[in-house]
């Protein structure tokens, strides 16, 4: 926030014309259509199918791979799961989220997967319209195994605004008859201790990979948690260089000049919201191209552990979205994850009264 209030407005107007868009969630287009804006209503709608059609054209031709990944071993991540619009047939078209199981019968995701908009507001799926598979690297018919939905419990803090306190909870029908294990969640002393910038990370699931195409095979990615401070910076800092321009031309219509311009540039900025909040993680690399996307959310960023095992650090939450395409930016440095170790005891409650 300094950096960016200390930066004159020539200076700023300057790199105004070359950020490369607002942090959006990953699952959300920056409009008001609410079949775009939400996960389920993207796929609901087949507006999923119709983009991925036009997107696998143009990755045939481009060479398409996943973002900074690659394709997962069968039987690798065994607590990923995706969440699918119930009664359609298994496939990337019907997969709209992503999620860990915590537990035989608890699966973890993201609140924005399960909390719907429409021309009314928003309101939350109801277990019939989701199921669940799991034990699977392959989106396919005859893989897996398609479990019903019991409940589903959305952290009542979540605010689509922003996206915080992304999370929520999944009670399954049933014990899955497919392998899989369950993924361990830190305590809040243990979160902090890998919130820390350099300690490893891996992403998973089934969203967008480069080019646009929506995949069959689950993909994994290697990436890093980097400073809250440092992500929030970069985003506040490109959130001004956009604001730039307009500022300046409603300075030069109301003939604000000199200190006084920048006096007022200081004060819209300092009104900023801070993107990232204590309840998010941010992880990616320095050198960008490895990031999660659209159809990611819900998933877990895991950190492996000295003795082999992994503990889920993050929910996969909202990333940079490219104006243009509607997807993520290939090239983000970073993406933002729910901190689960902040919800330990709102899941612990959760779990026991349900």
């Amino acid at each position: 926030m300094k950096l960016i209030t200390r930066l004159a407005l020539p200076a700023v107007a300057a790199f105004a014309l070359a950020t490369p868009g607002f942090a959006q969630s990953l699952d959300a287009a920056p409009e008001a259509d609410p079949t775009v804006s939400s996960p389920f209503a993207f796929a609901e709608t087949n507006k999923k199918e119709e983009q991925a059609e036009e997107q696998r054209k143009a990755a045939e031709a481009a060479g398409g791979r996943v973002i900074g990944g690659e394709i997962a071993a069968q039987g690798a991540w065994p607590w990923q799961v995706g969440l699918l619009i119930a009664g359609r047939p298994v496939g990337p078209e019907s997969h709209f989220c992503g999620g860990s199981m915590i537990l035989d019968q608890w699966v973890l995701t993201a609140a924005h997967c399960v909390y719907m908009q429409d021309k009314d507001g928003y309101f939350d799926l109801q277990p019939q319209q989701i199921q669940v598979i799991v034990g699977t690297n392959k989106l396919a018919p005859g893989m897996g195994d398609v479990v019903p939905v019991a409940g589903i419990f959305r952290n009542t803090s979540y605010n689509p605004d922003g996206f915080d306190s992304d999370i929520a909870l999944i009670k399954l029908a049933r014990k899955p008859n497919a392998p899989y294990q369950t993924i361990k969640v830190p305590d809040k002393n243990f979160g902090e201790q890998i919130d820390v910038t350099g300690v490893p990370t891996i992403v998973t699931g089934w969203g967008l990979i480069n080019g646009g195409s929506h995949p069959t095979d689950m993909y994994q990615a290697e990436i890093q948690i980097l400073g809250r401070d440092q992500c929030n910076g970069a985003i506040l800092e490109a959130r001004a260089q956009a604001a730039a321009q307009p500022f300046i031309q409603a300075l030069q219509i109301l003939d604000v000049k000199g200190d006084n311009a920048q006096q007022a540039w200081n004060a819209l900025v300092s009104k900023a919201r801070i993107p990232l909040s204590d309840n998010m993680l941010c992880s990616g690399t320095y050198e960008g191209g490895k990031t999660s996307c659209q159809g990611d959310s819900g998933g877990p960023l895991v950190v492996p552990l000295n003795d082999g095992s992994y503990v889920q650090a993050g929910v996969v939450s909202w990333g940079f979205a490219n104006k243009e395409t509607m997807t993520c930016v290939e090239t983000a440095l970073f993406s933002a994850y729910t901190k689960v170790s902040n919800f330990t005891d709102w899941m612990s409650q959760t779990i026991n009264a349900n």
